[in-house]
């Protein structure tokens, strides 16, 4: 069960006013459930990065808002992308692959780094922009009206992505405006006088994605698919391992590994983080010592402190049935 205790509100941030560009949610999904904003628009002027509350999820010159899934399998069962605001279609692209940039495919990217994606122009010198959609999943065309929570398409990842997103770019007169604090670029600290959401999202800062169970510690790429749960485990697994997938870590967070069973405590870890990071996992795991595991529910709790204080925690349980039923699967 998903936690996520520092959710931050922006309630004290009021939305634009009665007449002002305002924008709805761009995704079907719930942040904090089924999504997350991995990256908001830099606020430093300098070589530095800074989100607009002045903490680090952000990077340097970042110019939108990262609408990201946990799994690649998320993208591929498919998110649906709406668009924010009532406006025209500008222009689209349809085309690229869905593919990791992994440095051997720049030369394709090179001027196409949004991926397939649509530009919407809502008059009054506003523009918005949807990066890294889904091949073949744009559904509007060019010079189409559209109104806000239309479909434009699904998320994907194509073009210069490490991960399933949706970059959202907001513009006025070209200039890019972060829609969570339009009257402050260059600039951080608390809540914002207004932002341009209709409804603003509760801000995040950092969480667990997701956590599973596996016989051996499991490869960050078949965790980033959707592919690392194994459970529930068999009876003679020859170990029980237990990860957790986190993301906006800050160096001095600690993330505590637990799993409980039938006989009380089968796992118990607690690891330092040194780095700041977009997204990392950590296991931690027994072997089996002979025989089998004991039949019943195992839990495992994994939870990300920052300060002392829980930012986020995630639970999931399996069951172990006993040696006969197990045989007989």
């Amino acid at each position: 069960m998903r936690l996520a205790a520092l959710l931050t509100s922006l309630s004290l941030a009021a939305p634009a006013a009665a007449g002002d560009f305002r924008l709805q949610f761009p995704l079907d999904c719930t942040l904090g459930e089924d999504c997350h904003i991995q990256q908001f628009t830099d606020h430093d002027p300098g070589k530095g990065a800074t989100d607009f509350t002045c903490g680090t999820l952000s990077y340097d010159g970042h110019k939108g808002t990262d609408f990201a899934l946990p799994y690649l399998s998320d993208m591929q069962a498919g998110v649906t992308v709406r668009a924010a605001a009532d406006g025209v279609v500008r222009g689209i692209r349809n085309a690229m692959p869905d593919q990791y940039a992994d440095g051997a495919n720049d030369a394709a990217i090179d001027g196409k780094e949004c991926g397939n994606g649509v530009v919407l122009s809502h008059g009054g010198g506003w523009e918005t922009q949807y990066c890294h959609m889904k091949q073949g999943s744009v559904r509007v065309e060019s010079g189409q009206k559209v109104r806000a929570g239309d479909v434009l398409g699904e998320v994907g990842l194509s073009g210069k992505t490490q991960f399933p997103h949706l970059h959202l770019s907001v513009r006025k007169d070209g200039a890019v405006v972060d829609p969570f604090a339009p009257d402050r670029p260059g600039s951080c600290g608390g809540a914002p006088a207004r932002t341009l959401w209709a409804k603003p999202p509760p801000y995040q800062p950092g969480g667990l994605l997701g956590a599973g169970f596996s016989a051996a510690i499991p490869g960050f790429g078949a965790i980033k698919a959707g592919a690392a749960d194994q459970s529930p485990l068999a009876a003679d697994a020859p170990a029980m391992v237990f990860w957790a997938y986190a993301f906006g870590s800050r160096a001095g967070d600690r993330l505590e590994l637990a799993v409980t069973g039938p006989g009380g405590e089968v796992v118990s870890h607690s690891e330092a983080l040194e780095r700041t990071q977009a997204q990392l996992f950590r296991a931690a795991g027994r072997r089996l010592r002979g025989g089998q595991w004991p039949a019943g529910t195992y839990t495992g709790t994994a939870r990300l402190l920052r300060n002392g204080a829980e930012v986020d925690s995630f639970s999931r349980s399996m069951v172990i049935p006993p040696a006969a039923d197990a045989a007989s699967q």
